[in-house]
């Protein structure tokens, strides 16, 4: 059985001179989403624990996170108005002093290389956001 072929793959990142630690506690608490993620989460309305309700430029969405955990991942799939849902891996590594931010962005079939591209411009708006947020 041949295989489908992979989709087009784009990794967004920053660099944060702050511990992994720190930075990944404000990202992994989703009540901070409005902070530095607009383009995911303009409010949140509510949530419970893993599981949370918020407004995006997309309209509502359901975000659900991975567990917490020691080794900075931050994946979180969205599940958009349309029903569909995205998969959305992160990571926070320690960079010498500081870290490394990661997302990892794929162009899933039907999305254009223009909105690919807008995808990739929002994500990275975002990770300068959350930079600015940890760096004084």
């Amino acid at each position: 059985m041949k295989s489908s072929p992979q989709w087009p793959v784009r990794h967004v990142s920053v660099s944060i001179d702050r511990p992994p630690v720190e930075v990944y506690e404000l990202a992994a608490d989703p009540r901070n989403l409005p902070r530095w993620a607009q383009g995911l989460a303009g409010t949140i309305v509510r949530g419970d624990g893993a599981t949370w309700i918020a407004t995006s430029p997309m309209g509502k969405v359901t975000i659900a996170f991975a567990e917490r955990n020691a080794f900075g991942v931050l994946d979180h799939d969205v599940t958009l108005p349309t029903g569909a849902t995205v998969h959305n891996p992160m990571r926070v590594v320690p960079n010498a002093s500081g870290s490394e931010v990661t997302f990892t962005l794929f162009q899933r079939p039907g999305v254009t290389d223009t909105e690919f591209e807008r995808d990739i411009d929002a994500v990275t708006r975002d990770l300068q956001a959350l930079k600015k947020l940890l760096e004084p």
